[in-house]
């Protein structure tokens, strides 16, 4: 409840300082709020955003309730100003930030915790895979999974915030080094992620896939220098694609993606697999770092 009430009182202040900014800052207005009139929007914002954050900052939930709903409308109409009119991007980045950070609060305030187990149900959900596939089945379901996240979470998901970035006149020039540089980080990290993949399929018996995951603990290839090199993977293929794309913004959506993976889905897979594989696992993760690789890589087994 604490951190709750800390969110929403970092919003009250961040939304009072913008508010005081706007009359006395025409740049701020103009990335902000584009030709939009600040009056009528400030006679609304202020007591639902800048009030109710500040309400809410002191405990009063109804407040919380308020303040978040309050901030979601507005980043979605914000959202819909800033593509159709292609101004107050800036505004729209803004307010898009506030509705997830005040998601954040409610859900601290209201529960203590972000609830995270959704992310990992239903057809997500930890299950191992069928014996009966074998290893040319695990392989071929392993690379079709890698065709479709990649190309979903490299591809469609990065061009969609690039058009979004220049739209909303977001962009900021890269240095043309950037595009090489996030190439061959690219090629790199989809090695990493083949070799991972090509490892858990043909040692674990099972694919990567939380719906159809390994039959036994997979300490070969990468996994014996670090614990989640698929993910490792992932992330720097995502920040790559955004230094090819000269695109700021994704890097940020790889960074927001690492945190996600890290905070949210990763103790739940790592709950999985202690209560599937036990003392083995236990061992493992004491030997092997998350995220830093060792220098020496430990016995294979698997």
């Amino acid at each position: 409840m604490r951190w709750g009430r800390a969110c929403f009182a970092v919003l009250a202040v961040a939304g009072a300082a913008w508010w005081c900014a706007v009359p006395l800052l025409p740049w701020v207005r103009e990335a902000t709020l584009g030709s939009l009139d600040p009056l009528p929007i400030a006679l609304l914002d202020l007591p639902l955003f800048v009030l109710a954050s500040a309400l809410a900052a002191l405990g009063w939930r109804p407040a919380a309730y308020v303040a978040t709903g309050w901030t979601a409308l507005v980043a979605l109409a914000m959202a819909g100003y800033a593509t159709v009119t292609t101004e107050a991007g800036w505004g729209a980045l803004a307010m898009l930030a506030a509705a997830g950070w005040s998601a954040l609060g409610l859900c601290l305030l209201l529960l203590g915790r972000v609830p995270t187990a959704w992310i990992v149900a239903g057809p997500f959900g930890f299950r191992p895979a069928s014996a009966r596939d074998g290893v040319l089945g695990h392989v071929a379901a392993t690379l079709a999974q890698l065709v479709v996240f990649w190309g979903l979470f490299l591809v469609v998901l990065p061009a969609a915030v690039v058009l979004v970035e220049q739209r909303w006149r977001l962009a900021v020039a890269m240095p043309a080094w950037t595009v090489p540089l996030g190439t061959v980080v690219l090629l790199l990290a989809s090695a990493l992620g083949l070799w991972s993949a090509f490892a858990m399929s043909t040692r674990g018996g099972g694919t990567p896939l939380p719906a159809a995951m390994p039959n036994r603990l997979v300490v070969a290839g990468p996994y014996r220098f670090v614990r989640n090199p698929m993910a490792l993977a992932g992330i720097v293929q995502g920040a790559a694609v955004g230094l090819i794309g000269s695109s700021w913004l994704v890097l940020v959506y790889a960074l927001l993606g690492s945190l996600v993976w890290n905070h949210a889905v990763r103790p739940h897979e790592e709950a999985d697999l202690e209560r599937r594989f036990g003392e083995e696992f236990r061992a493992y993760r004491r030997a092997v770092r998350c995220w830093l690789p060792r220098l020496r890589p430990v016995p294979a087994r698997g």
